[in-house]
């Protein structure tokens, strides 16, 4: 069902009194059918942080009559959100606060929260919980581990990573992914069956090769592997060739089947030397008992022996620190260092089908000039309607366009038909948040701590004045999205 439709029937039924609209998602308390949270820090000289609603339909804060004069998710108690996890389809959403260190989770259907994460260590520098709820994972970098948290059986398990600040987790919520700041390496977790747990409680020694770390090393329920095949290491540890290496890799995508693992090297932005995108094989990988298969990758062709496959690398020309899959392309984002020594922003778009960089199509360069961004830092993509995609970055006004004198906005917007930038929005500070409002033709943002609304047809902006909030907006969710997709965190 197209976005269009679901909202028509929607309205339809909320008319006729009924308690659900589309995908059999309960009507909210509130009545809204088109619902965009907005993660504000320090709304009041009292309150470190707020999760307020807007209509998204009508643009404003209060119902349509005046009454009430705000919607919010009730109970909220972290201090200084910063993202939005949002899983529409599940109706959920999982906000992490900076301020406290806190994972909190959100019921849409009832607009409230419903309690925060146990077990984490510390402060989270990414974390993500997975769509059923199960698993949380956090790269905790101050406490130098990855941080597995089993929401069910209520255990955590801290697996020794230092400098881990990065963490993916796929779609499926079957394998996840961590990242060491300045390090060519990457990680994964297992789950241990009990034969495991015992085998492996006499220490580093009795591990499996290729493991970092387990945990508790007396009876370990966890533990982590560095991505690569064991069979490329002899029996006391050493290579046969050159050990599995990545460039600065800095996060992890997956295709659209679910079988490959996108993950992306930041290269030279990141202190690396060449931006890339390594095709891992996800099977291998999924830390869930005995649902294992397939080979391990090794560095390159030829492999040590049978039991690995060689890795696949794309190079990136523009750079590689954000990326958004659909279906056979994915468009890629990064910072390239220019001749006059500043970065400069780029999109990239590559054919997933053939693994190579799409060509260039009359005036419209490939890689293409966006938004200049702190190199490595978090940036936002997101999809919306009119085949437009959005790019938002941080600190815009430190790159190659502003040291240029050249517009230096930090939001894009993209056209992914012509393939050519529409928009780059004047600077109004960092753009921290997006979200597609579907089928009404129109994105929301926080940038430079308040709330913008822009038409996806050509980008002009949308009177904001009555969703305008009060303290510092950082994140924006479009909470009846049709799909997970519509997710500028995950």
């Amino acid at each position: 069902m197209s976005a269009s439709a679901a909202l028509a029937v929607a309205a339809a039924l909320a008319g006729c009194g009924s308690t659900s609209y589309f995908a059999g998602r309960s009507l909210p308390p509130s009545g809204l059918l088109n619902r965009v949270v907005i993660a504000i820090q320090n709304p009041s000289a009292f309150t470190k942080g707020a999760l307020e609603i807007v209509d998204a339909y009508y643009d404003i804060r209060s119902g349509y009559t005046g009454q009430p004069a705000s919607y919010s998710l009730s109970g909220y108690g972290g201090a200084l959100p910063i993202s939005i996890q949002s899983m529409p389809e599940e109706q959920l959403g999982a906000v992490y606060g900076s301020g406290d260190g806190t994972l909190t989770l959100a019921n849409y259907a009832k607009e409230q929260t419903s309690g925060t994460v146990s077990g984490l260590n510390g402060p989270s520098s990414s974390i993500f919980i997975t769509r059923n709820g199960t698993y949380v994972f956090a790269a905790s970098q101050g406490s130098h581990v990855l941080t597995v948290v089993n929401q069910t059986s209520g255990s955590t398990y801290p697996l020794s990573l230092p400098g881990v600040y990065r963490v993916s987790v796929n779609p499926g919520g079957s394998m996840a992914l961590a990242f060491v700041q300045n390090s060519n390496y990457a990680y994964y977790p297992r789950q241990l069956t009990a034969a495991q747990s015992i085998s492996y409680s006499g220490g580093p020694t009795t591990w499996p090769k290729a493991a970092v770390d387990c945990e508790p090393q007396n009876a370990p329920g966890w533990c982590l592997f560095q991505a690569q095949s064991p069979d490329n290491l002899d029996a006391t540890g050493n290579y046969y060739g050159a050990p599995l290496v990545f460039d600065r890799p800095i996060k992890a995508l997956f295709s659209a089947d679910g079988g490959t693992a996108y993950v992306l090297n930041c290269g030279p932005e990141c202190g690396g030397s060449k931006a890339s995108i390594s095709l891992l094989p996800v099977a291998p990988l999924i830390f869930l008992l005995g649902k294992q298969s397939g080979l391990l990758p090794c560095n390159s062709a030829p492999c040590a022996n049978s039991n690995s496959v060689p890795i696949t690398n794309i190079p990136v020309p523009g750079g590689a620190s954000n990326a958004l899959v659909d279906t056979s392309t994915m468009y890629v984002v990064g910072q390239r260092l220019m001749p006059d020594g500043y970065f400069g922003g780029f999109l990239t778009v590559l054919n997933l089908a053939t693994n190579t960089v799409v060509a260039s199509t009359g005036s419209s360069p490939n890689p293409v000039s966006i938004s200049d961004g702190m190199p490595g830092a978090d940036s936002r993509m997101l999809e919306a309607d009119d085949n437009t995609l959005w790019i938002g970055m941080t600190k815009c006004n430190e790159g190659e366009r502003f040291y240029n004198n050249q517009p230096y906005g930090c939001l894009t917007m993209y056209n992914t038909s012509t393939n050519k930038v529409i928009l780059l929005e004047p600077y109004i500070g960092d753009a921290t948040g997006i979200a597609a409002v579907t089928g009404l033709h129109k994105i929301y943002t926080a940038q430079g701590g308040q709330v913008y609304i822009n038409s996806t047809k050509d980008g002009t902006a949308i009177d904001n004045q009555y969703v305008t909030v009060t303290g510092t907006a950082y994140d924006v969710a479009y909470m009846d999205a049709i799909t997970d997709a519509d997710n500028t965190v995950y």
